[in-house]
């Protein structure tokens, strides 16, 4: 159980339980470090042959556990479980379908929406997971990108009982804006693309200036257009340049090399080079 920075009793609740039953291991971050990297904590110090990644919200049913493992003994090393009736709002289940549409169009591998982390992961899985140790994280898209065996299998998804989820409109943003530029540079070619469009299109424009104005004697236009055209142009390159900008931020995230996250406490002991 990983508590990353949790508002509420969290961790005094981890510790007890870990206290009364030894196969239970806390791990507490220093700070909220994000879902992901919570993750990555849990997985960095999970030990057994299979391993089952969900949410503390419950909304993941922990009783559909037996049957990804049932259905990962016919020989797959991911099951993953598909909410096909997912109890969230209309709101985050249209962002959520938008992210994914958006997603695949930039880095053309196909998303289903309905899927999240809740699933099933054979000991080697997480092992080559282990091995990604880009800043920019995202597990889904991790188990994706390692591939093995994976097969996709329907499961329930309960409404959330207490609380509210702490993705909120901006940090879902973000979330997806990380993991495009982490997982394609499709952003740089097709600001490449527009650029190359708006210069032909300009090229055009202007070709059909000359044209009329010696063929037809039609007039210059005046001011406007070209002010207009100015600001377009200064707004595209701005835009690129801004493209350009984030994936070098997201370099110089990668060459600090700092850790992915840093615990404060945990139930058990642990060697320092383990983080």
């Amino acid at each position: 159980m990983v508590n990353d920075a949790s508002p509420d009793n969290s961790w005094p609740i981890i510790k007890a339980l870990a206290a009364s039953d030894g196969r239970v291991k806390g791990i507490n971050l220093s700070r909220n470090f994000g879902q992901h990297y919570a993750i990555t904590a849990g997985l960095d110090f999970a030990e057994g042959d299979w391993v089952v990644v969900m949410d503390c919200d419950l909304q993941d049913v922990p009783e559909e556990i037996p049957k990804l493992y049932q259905t990962a003994q016919s020989g797959y090393d991911v099951v993953v479980g598909r909410r096909i009736n997912r109890q969230d709002s209309l709101i985050k289940k249209g962002m959520s379908k938008l992210f994914y549409c958006v997603f695949s169009y930039f880095s053309d591998v196909e998303v289903d929406n309905r899927i999240g982390n809740f699933g099933i992961y054979a000991k080697k899985v997480v092992k080559n997971i282990r091995l990604l140790g880009e800043k920019n994280r995202s597990f889904g898209l991790f188990v994706l990108w390692v591939g093995f065996r994976r097969i996709e299998i329907d499961v329930k998804h309960a409404a959330r009982q207490c609380g509210n989820s702490s993705y909120t409109f901006r940090k879902s943003m973000a979330l997806a804006l990380n993991s495009i530029v982490a997982h394609s540079d499709k952003l740089l070619f097709l600001s490449v693309k527009v650029g190359m469009s708006v210069s032909a299109l300009s090229l055009l424009s202007a070709a059909w200036i000359v044209l009329s104005y010696f063929i037809w004697a039609t007039p210059i236009i005046g001011w406007t257009s070209l002010i207009v055209s100015v600001f377009f142009t200064a707004g595209l390159i701005i835009g690129t340049i801004g493209i350009v900008g984030i994936y070098v931020g997201k370099i110089f995230d990668e060459v600090k090399h700092r850790p992915l996250y840093v615990i404060d406490d945990a139930t058990f002991k642990f060697s320092t080079h383990d983080n």
